[in-house]
């Protein structure tokens, strides 16, 4: 398998100018032993949203150019440290154009399977897939391209599915564990 960089991925997204959709299924994407915004979040100090910049840039230029970039977060209740602090940082997101939804795994209806292993992608268009793949470690090891269309299909039609049922980040109520 063949698995192109995350810069390599964002220029997918670029090309693809209606419609970036990601699904996330995991509740950490940490390394541990890793220093990180999250880990300096988890210390207690201020956000810091440097790491944000390509991304954000990206995602504004695709979003003026006629681009939905959309994604849903399917996470389990209670969260995660990880997932409080995405949740944290989500504004950023939202300020660069995503459309944001959250989906609690509890509420996923019982005949939607996760396609692709349950690893996470992005559907580009409605006929191209980036899917993550991870190490053991939990390091992004890059993402494997994907256009076979029954896949794709079956990408779309979970896609459908969950956006529908997710919860826009606005009217998530975030639980916070005690």
């Amino acid at each position: 398998m063949e698995l192109i960089s995350s810069a390599e991925r964002n220029q997918l997204i670029e090309r693809f100018a209606h419609d970036a959709f990601h699904l996330e299924l995991r509740d950490d994407y940490t390394v541990p032993h890793e220093e990180s915004p999250f880990t300096s979040w988890q210390r207690g100090e201020p956000n810091d949203l440097s790491w944000f910049g390509t991304w954000g840039q990206l995602v504004r230029r695709v979003v003026a150019a006629g681009c939905a970039v959309r994604r849903v977060r399917v996470v389990s209740e209670p969260h995660s440290p990880y997932i409080q602090w995405e949740h944290a940082v989500t504004a950023e997101n939202l300020k660069a154009g995503e459309d944001i939804r959250w989906l609690p795994r509890h509420q996923v209806p019982s005949d939607i399977g996760f396609p692709l292993g349950g690893n996470d992608w992005w559907l580009l268009g409605d006929h191209l897939l980036a899917v993550g793949h991870f190490g053991e470690d939990g390091r992004v090891l890059g993402s494997e391209v994907v256009e076979e269309p029954a896949t794709v299909a079956e990408c779309v039609r979970v896609r459908n599915l969950l956006w529908d049922i997710a919860i826009p980040h606005t009217e998530y109520k975030f639980l916070i564990p005690r």
